[in-house]
């Protein structure tokens, strides 16, 4: 046969989300060596709270066929998350402004695609989550990110923010805030996120606000933007602290301007979420799924105090806070400058699959800046006390070999 050559778009030429290609190779060395700790992906190792697997094994019996729904979610999981922001910030949400998606993941693809058009500027912190960048790059915006470091304890400010405004003659068109922060798990305290939504609402930026790592937090809770602003954009999931990543259940809350066009785009591009797990999913909302839920995150605490605390046995000195998520995000500058090739080596001799910071910062080239990913990894402590234990003592024989 002929050989045809197919046209390809810039939009797939997009940098590759690096923990799923560690991912990937933890994945095929599980099924030759047996011997992985998975410490690269941001999930927890815990099944979805039983009430919500019981939910769902009730809704398989019932014989009913759960086809399509309303392309904004089913009317009862859209009223449960309502009622989550009432109970868990005080603040009162239409169900009518909750549209339920298939993960956050789709939530953002719709949010971008209603909001901006190609060549709008969108802010975002560096080091910060991948697929925001990569997917703003792919809709053809421009996705600029702000140096945040540990001064700014790698959250945005109010004075960078008018400072990048005034070098670039006007404010952004939208701004992607995430608190706690992945991959750093810092939280912007509720003094700073309130300035930071009130500028965004005297210069007509559109507020984005992810808040998929609420509900796991050290400390204090994490606010919403929803008690600063009604105009910024709430983005949830069941992924993180409701242990529940591969049902693929999220959901944003949206401002009255965005919500019929993103009914319209989530109705054309994913039709809707999956309809069983949308059913079992408002379960996830009850007292005992919580008491479940909350368990979890007293394991994470003590695997962060774990984690944190062997650190310096790597030699490792600079980390991000960790106020909440389930991640350490530590600089490795004193023994590596390519932070991929060094997780893909680390894989390979112990078996402990952790994430290169080139995903959260890439490296600039003729920019030697503190916060350059090749001198950065994150590492998950999602998964049991033991296997977090057992990977820093991989990690430190490793470190002590090389």
């Amino acid at each position: 046969m002929a050989c045809v050559s197919i046209p390809l778009s810039s939009r797939g030429q997009v940098e590759p989300f690096h923990v799923m290609e560690l991912l990937k190779a933890a994945n095929q060395r599980a099924g030759t060596h047996g011997d992985v700790i998975t410490m690269c992906a941001g999930q927890p190792s815990t099944p979805a709270p039983l009430a919500v697997r019981e939910a769902a094994a009730r809704a398989l019996a019932s014989g009913a066929p759960h086809g399509y729904t309303d392309a904004m979610g089913v009317a009862a999981l859209r009223e449960a998350i309502a009622e989550h922001y009432q109970h868990a910030y005080a603040v009162s949400v239409d169900p009518a402004a909750v549209a339920v998606t298939t993960g956050s993941s789709a939530a953002f693809t719709a949010i971008f695609l209603a909001a901006f058009d190609a060549g709008d500027t969108v802010l975002m912190t560096r080091p910060g989550y991948p697929a925001y960048r990569n997917s703003l790059l792919a809709l053809g915006c421009k996705a600029v990110e702000l140096d945040c470091g540990p001064q700014e304890r790698f959250q945005p400010t109010v004075d960078q923010l008018r400072s990048w405004s005034e070098a670039n003659g006007g404010p952004p068109q939208g701004l992607i805030i995430a608190s706690p922060a992945n991959p750093t798990g810092t939280i912007i305290a509720p003094e700073e996120l309130a300035r930071v939504a009130r500028w965004c609402d005297e210069e007509g930026v559109l507020l984005i606000s992810d808040e998929i790592y609420h509900g796991i937090t050290y400390g204090p809770p994490a606010a919403s933007a929803a008690q600063s602003s009604d105009n910024a954009v709430l983005v949830g999931s069941l992924s993180k602290y409701f242990s529940m990543t591969g049902w693929r259940v999220g959901w944003a809350v949206l401002p009255e301007a965005l919500r019929r066009p993103v009914e319209l785009l989530l109705g054309n591009l994913n039709i809707c979420a999956p309809a069983l797990n949308q059913v079992a999913a408002v379960a996830a909302f009850s007292d005992g799924a919580r008491s479940e839920l909350d368990g979890h995150v007293r394991r994470y605490a003590a695997n962060r105090d774990l984690v944190l605390g062997r650190l310096r046995e790597l030699g490792v000195s600079r980390w991000a806070p960790a106020d909440g998520a389930f991640y350490a995000y530590a600089n490795i500058g004193h023994l590596t400058t390519d932070s991929l090739t060094w997780c893909f080596e680390v894989l390979d001799a112990t078996g402990v699959a952790v994430t290169p910071g080139i995903d959260f910062a890439p490296h600039r080239p003729g920019v030697d800046s503190e916060l350059d990913g090749s001198r950065w990894f994150r590492l998950s402590f999602a998964g049991s006390t033991q296997d977090c234990d057992e990977a820093m003592t991989r990690l430190a024989t490793f470190v002590a070999r090389h």
